[in-house]
């Protein structure tokens, strides 16, 4: 490609910075709501934008998170005193992001299974975004493992349309956060997992070729390898670890940036744990992180609960759980952080 590359490249770095990661906020209008109605909180735009008001002007967010996925609402949302949320962040040293797909909808002919649909226009949605102070942004795919699923036809179609979105992000200077999420869902085991993950990665990575997106300007937001939700044979945190490792070397190539995992509806300190046991091994050829969303969210907005009384503790919550993430980022994460206070 023809485009420059170094700016690319430098903001890549700034989100993979040590032991720091992505706080996730680019929830939908209706999975805002549904998370709200969960803890009793009215379901307005107005509540919205008080919590999310809350998550950007955590004190010290900093500390553990390089940047920041917003939703096309939330870029444009400000604080009560009338200041952009970008400018919040951008002050406060954390890269914004913007999720900018339209969602997984039905595949045609696969009742059972989605595409991420979103291309028409992204190209102009791109350079608008940039324009409102977005660096990155992020696109995400869903796959589900069953019986003969997931299918070679939603494979390719989702790996095709991750890569064209890339390619016009890279194109607009925007780093592309790269999300094909295999779901948890189901009753597959550790090794099923491993399998279907390291096929769709192989996918992706194919059609990153054809696109000729530049690896080390992007980001792989993979799922862990796990077993699903059903299944009878749990797995440990080292078989974690070991099972995701291993399907990402296979798969992954050394040049991209960097690797920030989806918590994908794990508990908030197994999802820490997991990352952690991942830096004990053996050196890898790319930084690992994490992207996560309800896992850095949901203890802050319990605490909440619609409440400015609350908003102190709220945020302390937010703020512990991604200095958590943070070490393990380092893989200095130990259980008994999950209870012992931070320094201030």
């Amino acid at each position: 490609m023809t485009f420059p590359q170094a700016p690319l490249i430098a903001t890549a770095q700034a989100l993979m910075a040590p032991g720091k990661g992505l706080l996730a906020m680019d929830e939908s209008v209706s999975t805002c709501n549904r998370r709200l109605s969960e803890v009793g909180i009215a379901q307005t735009e107005e509540s919205r934008r008080r919590y999310r008001e809350l998550l950007v002007t955590a004190p010290g967010l900093s500390e553990a998170i390089s940047g920041a996925i917003l939703f096309d609402a939330t870029l444009q949302q400000k604080t009560g005193d009338g200041v952009p949320f970008v400018d919040v962040l951008r002050a406060a040293g954390i890269v914004v992001g913007i999720k900018v797909d339209a969602g997984a909808k039905a595949l045609a002919g696969h009742a059972a299974e989605h595409v991420t649909e979103g291309l028409d226009g992204l190209r102009e949605r791109l350079a608008r975004y940039a324009s409102l102070g977005a660096r990155f942004a992020k696109w995400r795919a869903v796959l589900t493992i069953g019986d003969g699923l997931p299918s070679r036809a939603c494979m390719l179609v989702n790996a095709h349309a991750l890569a064209r979105y890339a390619a016009l992000c890279q194109e607009a200077q925007l780093v592309p956060i790269v999300e094909p999420e295999v779901l948890m869902d189901g009753g597959h085991s550790l090794a099923r997992c491993s399998d279907v993950t390291t096929e769709v990665l192989h996918q992706v990575f194919e059609q990153l070729h054809r696109q000729e997106v530049a690896l080390e300007g992007m980001v792989l937001k993979p799922n862990m390898v796990l077993p699903g939700l059903a299944c009878e044979l749990p797995a440990s945190v080292d078989e974690v670890a070991e099972a995701t490792l291993n399907c990402l070397r296979r798969a992954v190539p050394a040049a991209v940036a960097g690797i920030a995992f989806l918590s994908g509806g794990q508990p908030a300190a197994l999802a820490t744990a997991r990352l952690n046991a991942m830096h004990q091994q053996a050196s890898l050829p790319w930084p690992l992180t994490f992207s996560f969303g309800r896992a850095l969210q949901q203890p802050a907005l319990g605490l909440w609960a619609g409440s400015d009384s609350n908003r102190v503790a709220a945020q302390s919550a937010l703020l512990h759980r991604a200095r958590c993430n943070g070490a393990a980022a380092r893989g200095a994460w130990r259980p008994a952080m999950e209870t012992e206070a931070f320094p201030a």
